[in-house]
Parts: C-alpha cells; sequence; structure tokens
C-alpha cells in the first residue's frame, strides 16, 4: 500500500466507527429504554474518546507529509483536504472536552425531553449551562483570536462566518418580513373542518412519498420520533418522522423533508462510502436537499394537486373540495410559535432567531439565566404576539440539548441554496410539472443526484451549488420564488 491508501484506510475504520455513533444516537432516540440513558451516555462517550484519539494519530500526521499531492486523482485530493481538516480541528480540542460534550449532551437530550413535555424549562436549564460552558471553551478554541461562535459554525458550513451570516440575513430579512405584513393583511384562507386521520393510514402514505422522492427503504428504515433527522450512511440510512392524527401534514411533510437528507446520503458515489468524502458536502448543502423536496417541490401547485386525490383515495373525505384549496392549504401562511411548523415565508425569520441568540450565548453577550427573556422578546418583536409557554419557545428544538450550536444558521442557507438549485431545475427541466402532477418527481430527483448527490463532500459547499448550478449563489432566487408563489396564493 502507498501513503495515501493506509491514510485512507486508517481513516474508513475511523469513519467505521462513527458510523456506529449515528446507530447508536438513532437508537437512543427511537427504541433505548429510558432507563439507559447514563450508560448509553458512558458508551457514546467511550466511542468518542476512541474516535478523537484516532483523528489526532501521529500516524496521520507522518502519512500526510509522506503523501506526494501530485500523484492523487481529484477524488483523492478531496478525501486528503478533508483529512486535514480534521486531523487539525482534533489536535486543537483536548480528548477530554470532547468526551465530556458527548456525554453531557447525551444526558441533557433526555432531561430536554421530559422539559418538552412538563412544560418546565427550569429543569433543563442547569443542563444547558453546563453545555454552553462547554462549547463556548470548544468555540474559543477553534478561533483564538475571533468570534468563537465563528469556530462552531465552521463545522457545519466550512468557511461560514457571523460576518457572511449578518450580511446574508440582513438581505433576507427586510423581503421576508415584508411579504409576511403583505399576506398576513389579507383574509385568512379557509380552514377544512377538523378530521382525524389514522397513525396507520398516515404511515402507509408517508412510505410511499418517501419512495417517490427517491429514498430507498430497502437500504433504510422509517420510525416515529418527538423531533424527525435522519441517520447513516451508505446503504444503511434511516429517517424518522412524526405523527399528529389531527394534521397529516406534519408526517407526510416531515417524511418529505428527511426523505431528502436520506436520498442524499444513500446517492453518494459508493467508492467514497466511509471515506472523508462519503458524506453531504456540507449542513447546508444538505439542508437544501430536504428543503428543495419538501416545499419547491412537495408544496408545488402540480405535486399537490396530485397528492389530493392520494389524500382522498388513503383517508377518504378530508372536507376539502378542489385542488386549488388543497395546494393553498399545503401552503397557508398563519400565525404560529413552531420552527418546524412554520410556512416557508416564516421559517428563516425563526432561523435567524435563534442565530442572533446563539451568538449572542457563545460571545457572553447573554446569559443562560435571561435566555428565555430574550427569547420571549425577540419573538414578539418578530412575529408581533406573545410566546404561552416555554414548549413554544425556548423549548421547541433539541439541538441546544445536543450542543449543536452552529448548526442553525445551516438551516436558512439550504432554502438559499434551494433557490439556487430550483431556478437551474426549472430552467432545464421544462416539462418538470407535468411529472409532478402525476406524482412523477424522477426528473428533479436525477438531476439532484447526477449534480449535488454523487459528489458526496468532493468540493466544498460553495463549489457545490455554484457548480450545479453554474451561477453564483444569490439570496434573490429564494425571494423572488417566494414572492412569486405567496403572491398568486393570496392575491397580493
Amino acid at each position: 500500500m502507498n501513503d495515501f491508501a493506509k491514510l485512507a484506510s486508517y481513516v474508513r475504520d475511523t469513519n467505521s466507527l462513527g458510523y456506529l455513533g449515528q446507530i447508536l444516537e438513532w437508537d437512543q432516540s427511537t427504541y433505548m429504554p429510558s432507563s439507559a440513558v447514563e450508560q448509553r451516555a458512558d458508551s457514546l462517550g467511550a466511542l468518542e474518546s476512541i474516535i478523537h484519539k484516532r483523528k489526532k494519530a501521529p500516524l496521520i500526521g507522518d502519512l500526510l507529509a509522506d503523501v506526494d499531492e501530485d500523484k492523487l486523482n481529484p477524488a483523492e485530493k478531496a478525501q486528503l483536504r478533508q483529512i486535514k481538516r480534521s486531523y487539525d480541528r482534533a489536535h486543537k480540542i483536548p480528548e477530554e472536552l470532547s468526551r465530556t460534550i458527548v456525554e453531557t449532551t447525551t444526558k441533557a437530550e433526555t432531561v430536554w425531553r421530559q422539559a418538552m413535555s412538563d412544560n418546565d424549562y427550569q429543569s433543563f436549564k442547569p443542563e444547558l449551562k453546563k453545555i454552553i460552558n462547554l462549547k463556548r471553551e470548544e468555540g474559543q478554541i477553534l478561533s483564538p483570536k475571533g468570534n468563537p461562535y465563528d469556530g462552531l459554525l465552521n463545522d457545519y458550513e466550512v468557511g461560514m462566518t457571523c460576518e457572511h451570516l449578518d450580511a446574508l440575513f440582513g438581505e433576507l430579512k427586510p423581503g421576508l418580513n415584508n411579504l409576511r405584513e403583505r399576506i398576513l393583511a389579507k383574509p385568512p384562507l379557509s380552514q377544512p373542518p377538523k378530521f382525524e386521520y389514522p397513525k396507520n393510514k398516515q404511515i402507509k402514505l408517508a412510505k410511499e412519498l418517501a419512495k417517490r422522492f427517491g429514498y430507498h427503504l430497502d437500504e433504510g428504515r422509517v420510525d416515529l420520533v418527538t423531533h424527525p433527522f435522519c441517520a447513516g450512511s451508505g446503504q444503511d440510512v434511516r429517517i424518522t418522522t412524526r405523527i399528529d392524527k389531527y394534521d397529516p401534514f406534519n408526517c407526510l411533510y416531515s417524511t418529505i423533508h428527511e426523505s431528502g437528507h436520506g436520498a442524499y446520503e444513500q446517492n453518494i458515489d459508493r467508492e467514497y462510502c466511509l471515506t472523508s468524502i462519503g458524506l453531504g458536502s456540507s449542513f447546508g448543502v444538505h439542508e437544501s436537499q430536504s428543503r428543495i423536496c419538501e416545499n419547491q417541490l412537495g408544496r408545488s401547485k402540480a405535486f399537490t394537486g396530485w397528492l389530493y386525490q392520494k389524500m382522498k383515495h388513503t383517508f377518504g373525505d378530508i372536507g376539502i373540495s378542489s385542488k386549488t384549496e388543497f395546494y393553498h392549504w399545503a401552503n397557508q401562511v398563519k400565525k404560529g410559535f413552531k420552527r418546524t411548523e412554520a410556512d416557508e415565508v416564516q421559517y428563516n425569520l425563526h432561523i435567524i432567531l435563534r442565530y442572533e441568540l446563539e451568538k449572542n450565548l457563545l460571545t457572553r453577550d447573554l446569559e443562560v439565566d435571561d435566555l428565555e427573556e430574550a427569547w420571549n422578546e425577540k419573538f414578539l418583536d418578530y412575529f408581533g404576539y406573545p410566546v404561552e409557554k416555554p414548549s413554544q419557545g425556548i423549548l421547541q428544538d433539541v439541538h441546544w440539548s445536543l450542543g449543536l450550536f452552529g448548526y442553525f444558521p445551516t438551516y436558512a442557507l439550504g432554502n438559499v441554496y434551494a433557490g439556487c438549485l430550483y431556478d437551474a431545475i426549472q430552467n432545464e427541466i421544462k416539462d418538470l410539472d407535468r411529472s409532478l402532477a402525476q406524482g412523477d418527481i424522477t426528473p428533479a430527483t436525477s438531476w439532484l443526484r447526477n449534480n449535488i448527490h454523487q459528489y458526496g463532500a468532493l468540493r466544498d459547499p460553495k463549489d457545490t451549488i455554484e457548480k450545479a448550478t453554474g451561477k453564483p449563489i444569490r439570496s434573490t432566487y429564494l425571494l423572488e420564488y417566494l414572492e412569486n408563489k405567496f403572491t398568486e396564493i393570496y392575491s397580493l
């Protein structure tokens, strides 16, 4: 074996351990007994220590020094780039800190779940304080002379900084607010009667939708959780969804969303599996795949026309008399508290709120003791009505219990990327609506597989999107799409 082959083999084994960690975390959210949380925290902590030691092993440094990069092909050069980043990061972060973060967040997630159920932020606050202190330490190590939040952002979106996000969100916010205000000034759309949608029928339809959006059930599975997510890679990619017996869209569109993530992982070139490029290019690019499936495709007039007929066939009378009425129901803009249930117009405002809060937490401009009040004040300012209970506000997301600071902005980046990709798809697939009206997503999912999925992390996020679209990344594609769509729906 040459030096690069030795290096790649070593990293593959490390990534195999990381894959096992994902499956353990999936199990914790789906089937693990609640009594096992302490044991699982110890197990994940031990696994993290092993992985961390391997990522910073002297062997990697020796092999990196010996590899002749001029003899590598593009995929090998990309792997080398990612290995160097991982090696440099692992050397900066003490093993004890890495393990403590995993153990602390594993326990905190269980506390968060109970606090969410009980509407009791005070019971979760001590755990959040521990996590914030650990992430401040980690962020400062990763960005010793700058903003500690920038160090955490880079873990999820390479090269991203607060300066760039402030500029991007500064572009998005006025347009979104203006559109939102014009829509909410209109009479609300008519609501269908309240029906119960049986769980077994929701799950059956959800699995069919997952397959239509390119997710392969023979290499994955669909399970129920409180907060849907996707885990795994290659031939084992698992997605989750949730059930609300009165709101089928909760299940159906959560499934479509996670199918976008799952299909991305399943369609990465199998030669890259468990290599340093055998995963999505970034969390923002990953989110673009789920959001374009959920919104631009899944909530389009053409596809909702097909889904309307499918819903009637599955559930019987749903109290809606036309495809147009169903399309409006699937895209209604209304007041609400939860990010995961927000419409396309208001979703990014929820993200900007979280970004501003967690950025201030990391820079110590905000402390955990003042966080709930800050959240509620900012929400009232952004949305015009007060938070009534913690489960509607500060407790609604699992992310902070998992220590995922710097993750939230990638949701908004994903929407921006999705706007760019959808513009390209519309230009290149002229009969897209005809296919969508028949429930056939294949032209779009094939385009995404050929232009995004197969390459994994071969390219950095900016290059991934711009190579696929042939254009610079611009927020205007998203804003123009939203303006056109909702101007029609609400006759603005």
